[in-house]
C-alpha cells in the first residue's frame, strides 16, 4: 500500500466532457476530481447516464478520435493522457492500465482462440518476447484468474467459455502485462450470483496479490461494499458524495446515494416487509397527492436521471416484519386491468375449475435434449429439466432461482408451452395442457403471458410500441375496432407509468427500465392470469429495477395476477415471491415458502447462492467473502 509521500497512481483534475449533439451539446462529465494510491481501490457509482463510464474511458484517452471534447487533467502512472501522443497512449493501454469491459463477447474475437488473444496483447508491448514465452505468460495468466486446465484451455474460443470463464479471460489479458491500475467497468452486470461473487473475489485476490490498484465502476452500491476503499457516487456527470466505503454506505449525506441505498435489494429482507414498506409509502403519497407527480404511482419515469424517491435504506437490522398478508386464495377477485378486453368465451380457455384447485399444476415434468458431437455425430442426451413439480395458486407469486444452466428458464418455457416436456404433465385452469396441439393452445395464449429478460430484443425496433402492445387484441380480440385498441392500449400505458401520448415512438426512444414497461404492458393487455417473469430486471440499474419490481407488485395487488419469477438475484427473489424454487442441473433441491428457504436454507447449493449473494456492509461482505474462501478450499 502506499504512503503519504507517494504519488497517486491516477490523478484526475477538474475532468470535463462534453458531447455534441442534434440537440445541443451534452455535458457527460461536469468538473470531477479524484485521487487513486498505489495498491488502493476506487469504486465509481451511478446510474445509467450519471458520466461513470464516459470518465472511465477518459483515464485511456479513449475518447481521443471521437467528437468528445474533453478538458482538464487526467494523470495515469506519470502519464499525462491528455497531453500525450497517440504513441505514448497505446503503450500506456495494457501495459501502465488495463480496462475489462461490461461485455466480453463484444471485447473478444469470436474467431480466434483465447491464447492467441492473450499471446497478441503480451507481444504488442513485449516485441523482444518469443511465441514459446509468450504462451506460456498466456497459460500463466488464465492460471491466475482461475481457469481450470489452463495449459489446454488456453487454446478454446470464446464460444466455449462460460460468460463467467470469459470474463476470468479478459481479466487475464488485462494481467498479461502486469499493469498499475485495474479499470473494471460494470464487470459483473447480469452475471449470476456464484459467479459475480467468485468475479469480485477474484479482482480482490489480484489487487492483494499484484499490489496494483482497482477502479471498479457499477451501478450497484452492493457490488462494490466490499470490494473498494472509498466511493465516488455521480450523479449527472457530477460528484455528488464521496468518502471511505464504510461511512457512505453506514451514513449517507446526499439524498441520491440515499436512493440508491435503498433501491438495492436486500437478501435480509422479506416479501412482507417490502410490502409493508410500499403500503406506508402509498399512504404517504395519498397524503400528498396534490403535489405528487402523474406517474408517482407506478414510480417515477425513467430517463430524469434520479431514482424514484425512497426513505433511507434501513441500518444494520431491518424492521420486525408486520403481519403476514392473507393468502392468495382469499383476495377478493379484481377488476380488469385498465384497457383490458372484456372475457370472450370464444378465445377463452371455458374450463371451470373448483375454487380451491390450483392455477397451474406441474408434475413429474422432464425435457430431454440431445447434443450432437463426436466423429460418428453420436448424441448424448441431457435433461435440461428434471422430475420438476409444484403447484400454483391464483394471485401467487413463485420464485424460481438457479444459475445459468439450471435449467429455470426451459422450466417457464415448457409451462407455457413453447416447449413440449417430454415426460409429466401440466395442468392450467383445470386442463391438461401438456398435448395440447398448437391450434387448441392458441386460445389459451391470452391467459398466459411472459416478459422476456431483454427488452430490446424483445421489442420490434420498427414498429411503434403502441402497436406493438396492442398486437394481441387485434390477434385475440374478435374485430376489436382499432379506436377502441388505441384506447385500451393508452389506458395501459398510463397505468405502467407512460403517456398515452408514446403510442407511435419507436422502442429507440425509450430508456431500458421504460422498455421494460413497455413489455409488462404488452404482456397484460389481453388480462392474462398466469405472468411469466423471465430475468426481466437482471440488466436494469437498481434504482429502475426497483421501479419496476414495484410496478409489477401493485398491477399483482389491483389485478390478482399470478407470477413465476425467475431470476439468478436472490435478493430480487426473495421481495417479490410467496414460495421460492432453487434449482440445480434441471432438478429442484430445494423449495417452500420464502422466508423458510432463506432464513433457514437445507441444501449446501442454496446455501451456498445465499452466501455470493452481495450485501451493502462492507465488513460482512469481507466475511462472506472468507467463507467462500473456505468453502473452496474445502475447510
Amino acid at each position: 500500500m502506499s504512503t503519504a509521500t507517494e504519488a497517486p497512481v491516477v490523478a484526475v483534475r477538474d475532468l470535463r466532457i462534453v458531447f455534441p449533439t442534434l440537440d445541443g451539446e451534452v455535458t457527460a462529465v461536469d468538473g470531477i476530481s479524484f485521487e487513486v494510491p498505489a495498491g488502493g481501490a476506487l469504486g465509481i457509482v451511478g446510474e445509467s447516464g450519471s458520466g461513470k463510464s464516459a470518465a472511465a474511458l477518459a483515464l485511456l484517452g479513449l475518447h481521443r478520435g471521437t467528437t468528445a471534447r474533453v478538458s482538464g487533467e487526467v494523470e495515469v502512472a506519470g502519464v499525462a493522457v491528455n497531453a500525450a501522443t497517440d504513441r505514448r497512449l497505446r503503450a500506456m493501454r495494457g501495459n501502465d492500465i488495463a480496462m475489462v469491459f461490461q461485455d466480453p463477447m463484444t471485447s473478444l474475437h469470436p474467431q480466434y482462440t483465447i491464447g492467441n488473444q492473450l499471446v497478441e496483447a503480451y507481444r504488442i508491448h513485449r516485441p523482444d518476447a518469443s511465441a514459446a514465452q509468450a504462451r506460456a505468460r498466456a497459460v500463466e495468466s488464465l492460471e491466475r484468474v482461475g481457469i481450470p486446465d489452463a495449459a489446454r484451455r488456453v487454446n478454446a474460443f470464446p464460444h466455449e467459455f462460460s460468460g463467467g470463464m470469459r470474463q476470468r479471460a479478459l481479466i487475464a489479458m488485462g494481467l498479461m502485462c502486469d499493469p498499475k491500475v485495474l479499470l473494471a467497468d460494470e464487470p459483473t452486470t447480469a452475471l449470476d450470483v456464484t459467479v459475480q461473487a467468485q468475479i469480485l473475489d477474484l479482482l480482490d485476490d489480484l489487487r492483494r496479490d499484484l499490489g496494483m490498484s482497482l477502479i471498479l465502476v457499477s451501478h450497484d452500491l452492493a457490488v462494490v461494499a466490499g470490494s473498494v476503499d472509498d466511493v465516488l457516487v455521480m450523479q449527472h456527470g457530477k460528484i455528488v458524495e464521496r468518502g471511505g466505503v464504510r461511512t457512505v454506505l453506514s451514513a449517507p449525506e446526499h439524498p441520491y446515494t440515499r436512493a440508491l441505498l435503498a433501491a438495492v435489494p436486500r437478501v435480509d429482507v422479506s416479501r412482507a416487509q417490502r410490502r409493508a414498506r410500499m403500503r406506508a409509502e402509498r399512504a404517504q403519497r395519498a397524503e400528498g397527492a396534490g403535489a405528487a407527480r402523474p406517474e408517482a404511482r407506478a414510480g417515477a419515469a425513467d430517463g430524469t436521471g434520479a431514482p424514484a424517491a425512497a426513505p433511507p435504506a434501513p441500518a444494520a437490522d431491518p424492521a420486525p416484519a408486520p403481519p403476514a398478508p392473507e393468502p392468495p386464495a382469499s383476495r377478493p377477485p379484481a377488476s380488469p386491468p385498465a384497457g383490458g378486453p372484456a372475457a370472450d368465451p370464444a378465445t377463452s380457455s371455458g374450463v371451470a375449475a373448483p375454487p380451491d384447485a390450483p392455477l397451474l399444476s406441474v408434475r413429474n415434468v422432464r425435457m430431454r435434449f440431445t447434443v450432437r458431437g463426436g466423429l460418428l455425430g453420436r448424441g448424448t442426451d441431457f435433461y435440461a429439466v428434471d422430475d420438476v413439480s409444484f403447484d400454483l395458486h391464483q394471485g401467487e407469486t413463485l420464485g424460481i432461482v438457479g444459475e445459468s444452466g439450471s435449467g429455470k428458464s426451459t422450466l417457464a418455457r415448457v409451462v407455457l408451452r413453447l416447449l413440449r416436456p417430454t415426460e409429466g404433465s401440466v395442468v392450467f385452469q383445470g386442463r391438461d395442457i401438456t398435448r395440447l396441439p398448437e391450434r387448441h393452445l392458441r386460445p389459451l395464449r391470452r391467459d398466459m403471458q411472459i416478459v422476456f429478460q431483454n427488452p430490446y430484443s424483445s421489442l420490434n425496433p420498427r414498429r411503434p410500441i403502441g402497436e406493438a402492445i396492442g398486437a394481441g387484441l387485434r390477434v385475440q380480440g374478435g374485430g376489436i375496432p382499432p379506436a377502441e385498441i388505441r384506447r385500451r392500449v393508452g389506458d395501459l400505458l398510463e397505468r405502467v407509468g407512460l403517456e398515452p401520448g408514446h403510442y407511435n415512438r419507436f422502442p429507440h426512444a425509450f430508456s431500458g427500465g421504460q422498455r421494460q414497461r413497455i413489455a409488462i404492458a404488452r404482456a397484460l393487455i389481453l388480462r392474462p392470469k398466469l405472468v411469466i417473469c423471465d430475468e426481466p430486471v437482471s440488466a436494469l440499474d437498481v434504482s429502475t429495477q426497483d421501479q419496476v419490481l414495484r410496478l409489477l407488485d401493485e398491477l399483482q395487488d389491483d389485478f390478482n395476477l399470478t407470477y413465476i419469477f425467475v431470476a439468478h438475484d436472490l435478493a430480487v427473489v426473495r421481495q417479490v415471491s410467496d414460495r421460492v424454487l432453487v434449482m440445480k442441473e434441471g432438478a429442484v433441491v430445494e423449495s417452500g415458502a420464502g422466508d423458510a428457504v432463506y432464513t433457514a436454507p437445507a441444501h449446501p447449493y442454496t446455501r451456498r447462492l445465499l452466501a455470493s449473494a452481495p450485501v451493502l456492509d462492507p465488513d460482512e461482505a469481507r466475511r462472506l467473502r472468507a467463507d467462500r474462501h473456505r468453502l473452496a478450499r474445502g475447510d
